[in-house]
């Protein structure tokens, strides 16, 4: 399973939005530049601003699958360029007639040399960053993660503090932290740079988080740390989608502020996690594991892991363990005022959603 690092880039159909001609609004006349439209909130985000009038174009590395979705009437305003955040001739084709930008592209692992996060987290930022100012543009909203100010100690009630590189937790923390100040650093007048830190989004057809948790349930091989006691917050997509668009069209209120994004409804571990089997009719976790030896066991993980990488990701690592043995919810006052927005989808909505999709894919 992942960890309570928000996931950025996390594949699977999800759309279950209407993508009927009548549920798009008129056009606009400006256009978005979307980066890691491939992932699912990537992809949602591209066509709920096609949903409100926006033109949009996406730029990753495969196929976004954003354009099927789309009546015939609405694909005139999509377009998608393929590449790599780091190459600055592709993001600059990417970047042709659009007025703004959204960057959710990341690379986001508990694995990997960190040469590879600071490549694409860090110098890809760095990339686009440039090429937008370069190319003239005055909006960018960077979305980060709440663990650029995680430092291993719980986080109750707390609000946005400062994204801290030298004390986040594992590469991808990191990175995103040195990501989102070089972000804050281009903030200015003329170039608004808004910051939302989505935390823990999930949803249907999420790969990263809701499938390895259901697989790893009905194989009965997901413990839980200190009987899942923690307290934490997450973001159901709807809403982690809502906020992003929202962000996005009031970046004047919010420019320079980082803004954590959650539902706003703390669960325990075992109980969120309990929600989403019994939404699909599985035994919930039940067994327990002292987050003391799960530290233990990820840290050793980690450094064979570096050494004989396996084709997903780690089982445990030290951080892994820490997020789930460690309570971690946010403040949410000053991000709703700001934004003008609130979570339509609840954590029990939310649940109830998961059964509708999966159906009996996970009954015996």
């Amino acid at each position: 399973m992942t960890s309570a690092v928000e996931v950025i880039e996390v594949t699977g159909a999800f759309s279950q939005r209407p993508v009927a001609e009548e549920d798009f609004a008129p056009r606009r006349d400006e256009r978005v530049f979307v980066t890691g439209a491939s992932g699912m909130l990537g992809r949602e985000v591209s066509l709920e601003l096609l949903r409100q009038g926006f033109d949009v174009t996406v730029f990753q590395r495969s196929d976004s699958g954003v354009g099927e979705l789309l009546p015939e009437s609405v694909r005139e305003r999509f377009r998608q360029v393929r590449g790599a955040v780091t190459d600055m001739k592709a993001v600059q084709e990417g970047l042709e007639g659009a007025h703004g930008v959204i960057h959710l592209a990341a690379k986001v692992s508990f694995a990997g040399q960190w040469d590879e996060f600071v490549e694409t987290n860090v110098r890809g930022t760095r990339v686009v960053l440039e090429m937008a100012k370069e190319a003239g543009i005055s909006r960018f909203l960077f979305i980060s993660s709440p663990s650029v100010a995680h430092t291993g100690t719980a986080f109750m009630g707390e609000g946005n503090g400062p994204a801290t590189p030298e004390l986040a937790r594992g590469h991808y923390a990191r990175s995103k932290a040195l990501a989102e100040n070089l972000a804050l650093e281009s903030d200015s007048d003329d170039f608004w740079v808004g910051v939302l830190r989505p935390h823990i989004v999930w949803g249907p057809g999420d790969t990263q988080l809701v499938e390895r948790v259901l697989d790893r349930s009905a194989r009965g091989t997901l413990p839980l740390l200190n009987n899942g006691t923690a307290l934490i917050d997450t973001t159901y997509i709807d809403n982690a989608v809502d906020a992003i668009v929202a962000g996005y069209q009031r970046l004047e209120n919010i420019h320079g502020t980082p803004l954590v994004v959650t539902n706003g409804q703390p669960r325990e571990v075992a109980e969120l996690l309990g929600g989403m089997c019994e939404a699909v009719g599985i035994p919930a976790p039940s067994r327990s594991v002292p987050a003391s030896v799960a530290r233990a066991a990820g840290a050793v993980i980690e450094k064979v892991w570096s050494v004989r990488p396996g084709k997903d990701e780690p089982p445990m690592t030290k951080f892994l363990a820490e997020q789930l043995s460690t309570s971690h919810w946010f403040d949410q006052k000053q991000t709703r005022e700001l934004l003008d927005w609130s979570p339509a989808v609840s954590i029990e909505e939310g649940y109830a959603r998961l059964g509708e999709y999966y159906g009996n894919r996970y009954k015996s």
